[in-house]
């Protein structure tokens, strides 16, 4: 019998769901709310979770990704009275097993659920759950724990795989982590960036040539491509590379077979690719620039890492994990970090992301090498002033708002209602959070539960406020790193 939390502010459709649950031999938990989901998904062991998207306290689709990282990573249906196609892409995108609406019958929602749990009972128990080599990427978030899962996936398979995500999210990482936990681990793991790749010598730097091919070929030379035999090659940014190069790399792809240049005969070639860019293929590939039939070939398995900005309860542990790691390198006693350090680290960006936030550590750690603790002014000076400036930006504090300035036009000295009401709710949500925060010691997923908020609405509430997030997190110990991404 299988646990199925049924989330919808309408009593009717969940009496509804409840009995299709029923009828099933499963039993039926209901919530009306995202904070009464989140409290069901933590206290109880959920296999599948129906999820309107539009609720009384925020968007269903905010919730998902902590829903699919609880503790049984139940599969999750978006069920929805409101039909929207980018809707469904970001559901699937962020681990949605399927998007239906309400309208459907009974016997396809019946369906879809029979199917669902058909799959945890028969696909998931023959999953390796062997533990995963992750090297340096570091974090708990529910973001990152998504594109940990996909990558456990890939690496468990001998399919085509394309990371995607901005400059300095990590894409060389987890390409890494692929081919680590692989039964390629062995073999050559061979790096190729597009973008260096001069488009006159491309083909031969990739296929390799035969003497006499060209001027100046006075030797046979092999390919980067022949050198990944039997183990990974990756094309950092393959959305660099010219057409030309794209339709040759195709057919090896397609034959597993490559001619060098200038050579008579074909060499079998067998190698695992990963392929990553920072660009959006799918727009390069409508624009005529990116073949469509080489898109389809690379993308087998699909991880798209988050922007620092979207997972920014893993900025103190990677923060943590940094600081040791360049007290040990560089040879000094162990530094600690006041807490304004971590503050300071929130209230930044981020642009450059995780490589970012490593350099900027690394330079924390270089001026305070005499220093046993780190504070922000050790940071570097582009940081401090972004984030400065944000603190200049912010609305002055509720608590200092004065109650009795006259609106213009009156004369009684007193401020119109709406005002009065806008600033004592505010001084009442500033308390609250603040609250929450202290309560929960920073853990978000616990204030999104108490609070009923979605993840994306206390963020930004709190950025409102300006409430730091000092809290207690997972760390990772790994030591091999060398690497950012």
């Amino acid at each position: 019998m299988a646990h199925i939390l049924i989330v919808d502010d309408d009593e009717t459709l969940r009496y509804s769901l409840s009995q299709i649950v029923r009828r099933k031999g499963h039993l039926p938990i209901s919530a009306a709310t995202c904070r009464e989901a989140l409290n069901h998904a933590a206290q109880t062991n959920i296999d599948l979770v129906f999820l309107d998207v539009r609720l009384p306290d925020g968007n269903g689709l905010d919730i998902l990704p902590q829903l699919v990282c609880a503790a049984l990573r139940p599969e999750v249906i978006i069920i929805t009275g409101y039909g929207d196609p980018d809707g469904a892409e970001l559901a699937i995108a962020n681990g949605a097993w399927d998007y239906i609406e309400k309208t459907d019958s009974v016997h396809k929602i019946a369906l879809t659920l029979e199917r669902a749990l058909l799959y945890r009972g028969k696909c998931l128990p023959q999953t390796d759950v062997k533990p995963m080599q992750r090297d340096c990427i570091v974090g708990r978030s529910a973001r990152l724990d998504q594109s940990l899962a996909l990558m456990a996936k890939s690496a468990a398979v001998d399919a085509n795989v394309l990371i995607t995500g901005e400059t300095g999210t990590g894409k060389e990482l987890f390409a890494r982590a692929i081919h680590q936990n692989s039964n390629r681990a062995a073999r050559p793991f061979l790096i190729v960036d597009c973008t260096s790749l001069p488009p006159t010598i491309a083909e031969s730097l990739l296929f390799g040539h035969r003497r006499g091919a060209f001027t100046g070929a006075d030797q046979d030379r092999d390919g980067l491509i022949l050198q990944a035999d039997g183990g990974t090659l990756f094309l950092d940014e393959i959305g660099e590379l010219n057409p030309m190069v794209q339709k040759s790399f195709l057919r090896v792809l397609q034959e597993r077979k490559l001619r060098p240049l200038g050579g008579k005969s074909e060499i079998s070639v067998d190698f695992r690719l990963i392929a990553a860019s920072n660009r959006n293929l799918q727009q390069m590939v409508d624009a005529g620039s990116f073949r469509r039939d080489l898109l389809y070939r690379i993308k087998g398995f699909h991880i798209h890492l988050p922007p620092l900005r979207e997972r920014i309860e893993d900025i103190q542990p990677l923060a943590d994990y940094y600081v040791k790691r360049f007290c040990r390198e560089l040879g000094i006693t162990p530094k600690q970090c006041r807490p304004e350090l971590f503050e300071n680290l929130a209230a930044y960006d981020w642009p450059g992301n995780v490589r970012e936030l490593v350099h900027a550590i690394h330079y924390a750690i270089a001026v305070a090498r005499q220093v046993p603790i780190v504070f922000p002014n050790h940071l570097p000076p582009s940081i401090r002033t972004k984030t400065i400036q944000a603190k200049l930006k912010k609305p002055t504090p509720v608590d200092e708002m004065p109650l009795s300035n006259p609106e213009p036009g009156t004369s009684s000295g007193l401020p119109q209602l709406k005002t009065v009401r806008e600033t004592e709710l505010a001084k009442i949500e500033h308390q609250y959070l603040k609250s929450l925060i202290s309560t929960c010691d920073g853990n978000i997923q616990d204030a999104c539960r108490i609070s009923g908020l979605s993840q994306s609405r206390l963020y930004a509430l709190l950025k409102q406020y300006g409430i730091p997030i000092a809290k207690g997190v997972n760390r990772c110990t790994d030591s091999r790193c060398d690497s950012s991404g």
